[in-house]
């Protein structure tokens, strides 16, 4: 197995990087586009970011709101038309709670565009498995508690619930060989000292990657910053030693905590990845990333309620443009570090590109 995350992607794709900048008069279709098919969700967790007041992202969110199904077949012939590359469903709410997710992974996956899913993982099971087992490339899922108990505090749900989201990846995993079942542990003072258990427990269910995230108590990074402080070093340690002990070509260990409470500060004016991941929301707003989508006033890119994606995406290049990180984009970021080697990369001199 290579390396599965990674900042470098992109520079797989050369001719799309050298569309970005507003002086090339050139549109290409996004790489990778992450849709939000429904707002429902079937778990309660309480650091969810979608549902919690003092938070920025979601703060436009519409609970109920779901993209109706031929808006839907209407968005994926888009991106079969378009040459999107891959899709990923996300929350908003849980992904496998959108009635339609089945014929909309079937209809993506038959034209060549491959999909991903993030989810909470009770309801991967039955047919949306079976579809995601054999032709999608990769699962995650969102994980906090460490037995029953404290998994149904997390997310105010039956202690049952962890040991059926605990059997449904076990069934994941033995189904299939060429989807990649993921796990994101959400770190919060509880979880912290638990973290190196977690790990290990899931190495042993058959897991193939683990990413360790901070969960996310406001919008400011010294919030964040003083909320982890406390178990900032326990959580740490546990992560490098479970490496150690765990890490290998079949199970990777990726350690984002420390690299996700340091995005907030932006010192650059234009953000490239608009352009390489947009966000598509369950109220048919594209939004220009995921940590914005659902604020209508500081991330919408264009409504489709009343357009086609392709024609709206294709129409004007400088809609790209509108939004100006150093001054509205100072937030958590899932993309900061990315949009910083972008800009560098295409802000080198081309006289001197030979001095490698």
């Amino acid at each position: 197995m290579g390396i599965l995350y990674s900042k470098l992607k992109m520079f797989h794709f050369p001719e799309k990087l050298a569309s970005l900048p507003l002086e090339n008069p050139e549109v290409l279709p996004p790489l990778h586009i992450r849709i939000k098919p429904t707002n429902v969700c079937n778990h309660n967790c309480w650091y969810c970011a979608y549902r919690r007041e003092n938070i920025q992202l979601g703060k436009d969110m519409v609970l109920r709101e779901q993209i109706p199904e031929a808006r839907m077949m209407e968005l994926v012939d888009d991106c079969i038309a378009m040459g999107v590359k891959a899709v990923t469903f996300s929350g908003g709410g849980d992904p496998l709670c959108y009635p339609h997710l089945a014929v909309t992974a079937r209809r993506l996956t038959d034209a060549g565009i491959k999909i991903a899913c993030l989810t909470n993982g009770a309801l991967l099971k039955g047919e949306i498995a079976e579809i995601f087992a054999s032709k999608g490339s990769w699962i995650r899922v969102s994980l906090d508690g460490w037995d029953g108990e404290s998994y149904g505090r997390y997310r105010g749900v039956s202690a049952d619930e962890y040991n059926r989201v605990m059997s449904n990846l076990s069934a994941f995993r033995r189904s299939s060989e060429t989807c990649l079942l993921g796990v994101v542990i959400i770190v919060d003072a509880d979880n912290a000292p638990k973290v190196y258990e977690m790990i290990r427990q899931f190495h042993s269910l058959g897991v193939q990657s683990v990413k360790v995230a901070p969960c996310f108590t406001g919008n400011h990074a010294e919030e964040n910053n003083a909320y982890h402080a406390p178990h900032f070093d326990l959580v740490k340690e546990q992560i490098q030693r479970a490496i150690a002990d765990f890490s290998s070509d079949r199970f990777e260990i990726f350690d984002s905590y420390y690299a996700q409470l340091c995005t907030f500060h932006k010192e650059y004016d234009w953000c490239p990845y608009i352009q390489i991941n947009p966000v598509i929301g369950a109220d048919l707003n594209v939004y220009s990333c995921h940590d914005k989508a659902y604020n209508l006033d500081s991330g919408l890119l264009f409504s489709i309620q009343e357009q086609r994606f392709s024609e709206a995406w294709l129409h004007n290049k400088e809609q790209f443009f509108g939004i100006i990180p150093s001054r509205q984009c100072n937030h958590h970021c899932v993309v900061n570090e990315k949009n910083r080697m972008l800009i560098e990369y295409l802000d080198l001199d081309r006289r001197h590109l030979e001095f490698v």
